[in-house]
């Protein structure tokens, strides 16, 4: 969804534009703006929880179903009556793009089949108990029929073992074998103990045959993992080709359409930065895609009004800690926040260095507004 207030005001900017010649797509984009208000608070809660609480079973299904349930009402509304309509538009067509990338990246966050992140509830208690029972019954042994255990070896048997060095008249031991057992003949049951045989026989060969029903039947129905709780909402699909594919369609058209320091173009790469990161997992990627966005923030030398540059500051500040991010010590730090114009820098370098050293630290915490609930 819509990632900061950046996009929330572009939304609510466009719209009004677009409102004298298009009441349908303006009244769709209020809609959707409305939508990305209400589901980014719930965004930041589950940020925070880090896990949705599966111990309190109701309330983490409520915030997770309704989650889930925005966006892909999000979605719907975006697709049928968003996207057709901004071929002639240049921000707003990056921001549909965007967007539709946005809805996905909730999908794979919270919803994905397999899961990619740890934020999501795959399934229920009871549907993962229910599971491990399963997996335990069709794990246990078949007990019918007995398993005969192997006799000990005492060192008293005869070793019958041919020698392929040795002739058989040197290989034959002295003592030869006298009994039908020795010799391997079947001996037949005791006079009188014909019955009972045949019942031992008929009952082994009925434990066998319903062993290999069993297997049959194991083999034929194997053990169908649940269900996501939320498979009635959306269906339980691996969703991260489909993300990845439209981030780089949202990237494609941003580098295309704006300039470097464009804040839509901006918030477009600290949302795939993100994604990246999180659910593609990779890091050093997602480090080097936020390097890249600040150095070409630098040297864009297109002008731009106050909002648009206050939000491009906010914006860099928070790719500056996205590309220290998971390198340690320092990934908490600031290190995004926009260079000092050639005149302040001058300034501050004949005021000598001890002016410098007593500048206040820059704050580790984003501004107000502007934190990634995604």
């Amino acid at each position: 969804m819509a990632s900061s207030e950046v996009d929330q005001k572009f939304l609510g900017r466009l719209a009004k534009a677009v409102e004298p010649n298009n009441a349908l797509l303006a009244s769709m984009l209020f809609k959707i703006l409305g939508l990305s208000i209400n589901v980014a608070g719930q965004l930041v809660r589950a940020r925070k929880q880090r896990r949705l609480d599966t111990t309190r079973l109701t309330q983490s299904l409520e915030l997770y179903f309704h989650i889930i349930w925005l966006s892909r009402e999000g979605l719907v509304m975006l697709e049928q009556y968003v996207l057709p309509m901004v071929g002639d538009y240049v921000e707003l067509k990056v921001l549909a793009y965007k967007l539709r990338a946005s809805f996905y990246h909730i999908f794979v966050l919270f919803h994905n089949n397999p899961p990619v992140s740890p934020m999501g509830i795959a399934t229920t208690p009871q549907q993962q108990q229910q599971t491990a029972e399963q997996a335990a019954a069709a794990a246990m042994p078949d007990t019918s029929t007995p398993t005969p255990m192997p006799r000990a070896d005492k060192g008293k048997g005869v070793d019958r073992g041919r020698d392929p060095l040795l002739t058989p008249e040197m290989s034959r031991s002295s003592v030869q074998p006298t009994h039908p057992i020795e010799q391997g003949i079947p001996v037949g049951p005791p006079p009188g103990f014909e019955r009972q045989a045949e019942a031992q026989a008929a009952a082994a060969a009925a434990a066998a045959a319903a062993a290999a029903a069993s297997a049959s039947a194991r083999q034929a129905h194997p053990i169908i993992p649940p269900e996501s709780a939320a498979a009635f909402l959306l269906p339980s699909v691996d969703y991260l080709p489909t993300a990845h594919q439209y981030f780089r369609e949202a990237i494609a058209l941003a580098d295309g359409l704006l300039w470097g320091s464009h804040s839509l173009r901006l918030s477009v790469k600290t949302e795939y930065a993100a994604f990246l990161y999180e659910c593609v997992h990779d890091r050093e990627g997602s480090r080097r895609l936020a390097r890249d966005t600040i150095a070409e923030v630098y040297e864009a030398g297109e002008g731009m009004d106050d909002d648009m540059f206050t939000d491009a500051c906010e914006l860099v500040t928070v790719l500056g800690k996205m590309m220290k991010r998971g390198l340690g010590g320092g990934g908490g730090s600031s290190g995004g926040r926009p260079s000092p114009s050639p005149a302040a820098a001058g300034t501050a370098a004949s005021q000598g260095a001890a002016t410098v050293v007593d500048m206040p630290p820059v704050p580790a915490v984003p501004p107000v507004g502007i934190e990634n609930p995604i």
